[in-house]
């Protein structure tokens, strides 16, 4: 029986993301909110962000808040931080921590915060500057259930606010991530199969409003000598960006104290170029980690900046607090390469 809602689960994400999604060319660039895409967690950025099968724990929330529901090896409290220094001066810093609340599920709660560095600020009068900066504010707050159904079918959602702010104009909005993890299990060849459903980034359009879209001026077609009155513009609504992604890994033991990992990923994206991603992770007695992955598109009209990824990972105990640290570099095509580090708490 369970097996069947697994079915009518995946069914109905696929049917839902044909009418929602279609990687279309044309209309790169033209979504907002685009920092929501971006990859946090050094483990899965390594990989070429190929976990949507595989990753568990806190740092799941970003790529499938399915796997959020396994991963905690018998701890109650888990927690993650992650930085990158993203293209030119930004920035992306990214905390979450979740709760293990037993059979009722898990729950998490994230931040994360994009920095744009100090800009130049100018105006209609002063092009070349007025000699002042500004810095705008990107924040996606992020609230996360996770629950195993059986051994094998775990399920996860994940809402977002998501505000915007550049001086006194922002723009505010909502999302929804939806996933479904399969493992086959059992003791079996295929025991370390596991498949991947998810539909990111649900949500309406955002517009930006504010008291810098304000004017005073005076109204066309007016007589000689009219007074000007104030005025206020009206700014296009946008899409965010929204995904439908399929993923398939599977975990497999060259000898007691050695692992492989192997991923592979399908992104269908309703704003660019469908992306192709595979990635891998070798395991030394699950304390020393080595990842590598790559990125590829469909596109014939842009590539994707980034291609291939590497990074590295340490897990310790310190007896009742698991700490990992990770590394991950993205090899960029345009820019110089990012560099990512993350931490990662269970106890």
């Amino acid at each position: 029986m369970m097996k069947l809602r697994f079915v009518g689960i995946v069914c109905l994400l696929t049917m839902a993301s044909m009418q929602m999604f279609a990687g279309n060319e044309s209309k790169i660039g033209t979504a907002g909110a685009s920092e929501i895409l971006l990859p946090v967690g050094a483990r899965e950025t390594a990989m070429g962000g190929t976990g949507l099968a595989m990753m568990d724990g806190v740092e799941s929330i970003h790529w499938n808040p399915a796997g959020f529901a396994g991963g905690w090896d018998g701890s109650s409290v888990s927690a993650m931080f992650s930085h990158m220094d993203y293209l030119a001066t930004t920035k992306l810093d990214y905390a979450a921590i979740g709760l293990n609340l037993g059979d009722v599920g898990n729950i998490g709660l994230s931040l994360r915060s994009f920095s744009w560095g100090d800009i130049q600020e100018t105006t209609e009068d002063q092009p070349d500057g007025t000699g002042r900066t500004f810095s705008p504010s990107y924040l996606t707050l992020g609230l996360t259930y996770g629950k195993s159904l059986t051994d094998r079918i775990s399920i996860g959602f994940t809402g977002k606010f998501i505000s915007e702010t550049i001086l006194r104009t922002s723009a505010t909005g909502f999302a929804l991530d939806a996933g479904v993890i399969y493992k086959v299990g059992g003791a079996g060849p295929l025991s370390g199969l596991r498949f991947g459903v998810a539909l990111k980034n649900i949500g309406p359009n955002m517009q930006f409003s504010g008291d810098d879209l304000a004017r005073t001026a005076v109204p066309p077609n007016s007589a000689p000598g009219a007074v000007a009155v104030p005025m206020s513009f009206t700014s296009q609504s946008f899409e965010i960006p929204s995904s439908f992604e399929m993923g398939v890994g599977y975990d497999y033991k060259l000898e007691e104290d050695h692992r492989l990992s192997g991923n592979v990923q399908f992104n269908n994206m309703n704003f660019g170029s469908d992306q192709y991603r595979i990635g891998g992770e070798y395991s030394y007695k699950e304390i020393l980690f080595l990842r590598g992955g790559y990125v590829g598109t469909s596109g014939t009209t842009a590539q994707y900046v980034f291609g291939g990824t590497f990074g590295v990972g340490v897990n310790y105990d310190l007896g009742g607090i698991v700490v990992e640290a990770d590394y991950a570099y993205m090899a960029a095509r345009i820019f110089d390469g990012i560099n990512m580090f993350s931490l990662r708490f269970k106890m």
